[in-house]
């Protein structure tokens, strides 16, 4: 959408934000910089970068109020779970909505009046269209850009491929639980430090979250990052096991969702527009007690 509207197929826009976990893969970064580099500053548009902590430095600070990420559990009874996710409210909802705030003059907590809004383009194509909803506040109306063109993936895809585009990488956080094999593949053979940082944030996310260990809770699972509920140094990311297919079979019904195990989550973690909400349950942050 930024590159459509830098070349007036859109209307111009007045800004684009970048919601920064703080923990996004190195190329996720390069790739921004260069957006803003050859796309966004020619055209005049401002790319605003927003942050709310570091998520995984958060996970890890006794000190720190932690928004769950969407952790595979394995419970005490060996019954297989999900801690609640809450990060991209956190870490990205919430920030847009504060730069927002700020863009229209009236900072928190000062109520916008009724007249006062700001049109957000959500970039969710045709083949998503019933993802595409309103926002949940008067002072942001949501738009979908890439509907109203009938584009799907693949046009999009076309269209970042004839801009020189086509290594456009997904953005989400570089330990996101809703990888697929592939994804922790191309992490562990192409950037031995990135592995190495997730395959540490792994194992310290064993025990639970470093604030409820500091309070004294009492722990009910363990946490992982791989979905087979094994350190992800050890996690089977080279092939699927058969337990995992008859795992994932029984709880979705059918082999619908077998993809998952290699591709993750198909999308990356915008916003509005995350698939990862259907995948995490309800659940005590990290598998305590409370």
């Amino acid at each position: 959408m930024l590159a459509l509207s830098a070349e007036r197929v859109l209307p111009k826009v007045d800004c684009a934000i970048f919601a920064d976990t703080g923990w996004e893969p190195k190329a996720v970064y390069a790739h921004l910089d260069r957006l803003e580099r050859e796309i966004a500053k020619p055209a005049g548009i401002p790319i605003l970068r927003v942050a709310s902590g570091n998520i995984r430095k958060d996970a890890l600070d006794p000190d720190h109020r932690f928004a769950s990420m969407p952790l595979h559990i394995l419970n005490a009874d060996g019954k297989a779970g999900m801690t609640r996710r809450q990060c991209t409210g956190e870490y990205k909802i919430k920030p847009i909505k504060k730069k927002v705030r700020e863009l229209l003059g009236y900072p928190y907590p000062a109520r916008i009046p009724r007249d006062i809004f700001v049109e957000q383009w959500v970039g969710i194509s045709t083949d998503e269209f019933h993802r595409a909803k309103d926002a949940d506040v008067k002072y942001m109306r949501n738009r979908h850009p890439l509907i109203e063109l009938g584009w799907s993936r693949s046009d999009c895809v076309k269209y970042l491929s004839s801009r020189g585009l086509s290594d456009t990488p997904k953005s989400s956080c570089l330990g996101c639980p809703f990888h697929g094999n592939a994804q922790w593949r191309h992490i562990r053979d192409t950037s031995p430090g990135e592995w190495a940082d997730v395959v540490a944030f792994d194992a310290a996310i064993r025990e639970g979250n470093a604030r409820a260990n500091a309070s004294g809770n009492r722990l009910l699972g363990q946490a992982f990052l791989h979905r087979s509920r094994v350190p992800l140094d050890e996690a089977p990311i080279d092939h699927v096991t058969a337990a995992e297919r008859a795992a994932l079979q029984q709880e979705l019904g059918s082999d619908d969702g077998i993809a998952l195990l290699e591709e993750g989550v198909p999308d990356g973690c915008s916003p509005w527009a995350c698939r990862g909400d259907a995948e995490a349950l309800s659940r005590d942050d990290f598998g305590l007690a409370t």
